[in-house]
């Protein structure tokens, strides 16, 4: 069994466990705490720290972490929902100080993407796979043959006849909820967007999460799609899967 501690850093609050990440099991309980208000390096890094120290006391188990940003070469190259000062960071340098272990950073909806990939709704799936998380955003996640493309931020796209805005200014499921539309209406704009990623990239599958993907059942037959479309299966887990799992000091 070869374990490492996931944890997930969100904008508004942060959970880790152990994993081991050759079967994509949680060996440990999962332990939740807020995210500092502000969410600033050194707040959120003293925050990892708290966390560690309570699921592995005194031992020395690496860590992968998923953060809301780009991450280049362990660099925030974006900072989504925490302090514009993440920018420009070098987010594993900062982590491995603080918990004096080998650590690993990636993109929260990569490490989400590749935790369906690897142990979920896609679990070895050849070709590409394309992975959306429908929240406040749309995160998303591009696999080939297993192989993690980072950084793919497609809900940042723009969609034919909508140029102003962003695919998630128009799908994302916060937009649903704020503009109390109906499930079908919902579903118009989904179509549209994942009718564009069908266009662009001819995918092998699509897997929805995020919390909303619960509920496929209401949006899923309102889709017309050539490409297989299945619900993610491991929701708040999956970002302290995929952190865990990509992390490559645990092959």
């Amino acid at each position: 069994m070869t374990q490492t501690i996931g944890i997930d850093i969100g904008g508004t609050g942060m959970k880790a466990a152990i994993v081991d990440v050759e079967s994509g099991e949680l060996v440990s309980e999962k332990i939740k705490l807020g995210t500092p208000a502000g969410a600033k390096p050194h707040d959120v890094a003293r925050v990892c720290r708290e966390l560690v120290e309570q699921l592995d006391p005194g031992g020395s188990l690496p860590v992968g972490v998923c953060f809301p940003a780009v991450i280049i070469n362990e660099v925030a190259c974006s900072a989504s929902n925490v302090d514009s000062s993440w920018i420009g960071l070098n987010v594993g340098d900062l982590l491995e100080e603080t918990l004096g272990r080998l650590v690993h950073v990636v993109n929260d909806a990569d490490a989400a993407g590749y935790a369906e990939y690897k142990f979920g709704a896609a679990r070895d799936v050849a070709g590409l796979v394309l992975v959306t998380t429908l929240g406040t955003g749309i995160g998303s996640a591009l696999i080939y043959n297993g192989i993690l493309v980072p950084n793919s931020e497609l809900g940042h796209i723009s969609l034919p006849g909508h140029k102003r805005n962003t695919a998630e200014m128009l799908a994302a499921n916060v937009v649903r909820v704020r503009k109390r539309l109906s499930w079908q209406r919902w579903a118009q704009h989904l179509q549209l967007f994942y009718t564009t990623l069908e266009r662009h990239f001819s995918p092998d599958l699509f897997v929805v999460g995020g919390g909303v993907s619960k509920e496929y059942a209401e949006f899923f037959p309102f889709l017309t799609l050539r490409t297989p479309i299945v619900p993610a299966q491991h929701f708040n887990d999956a970002g302290i899967l995929g952190a865990a799992a990509l992390a490559p000091f645990t092959k």
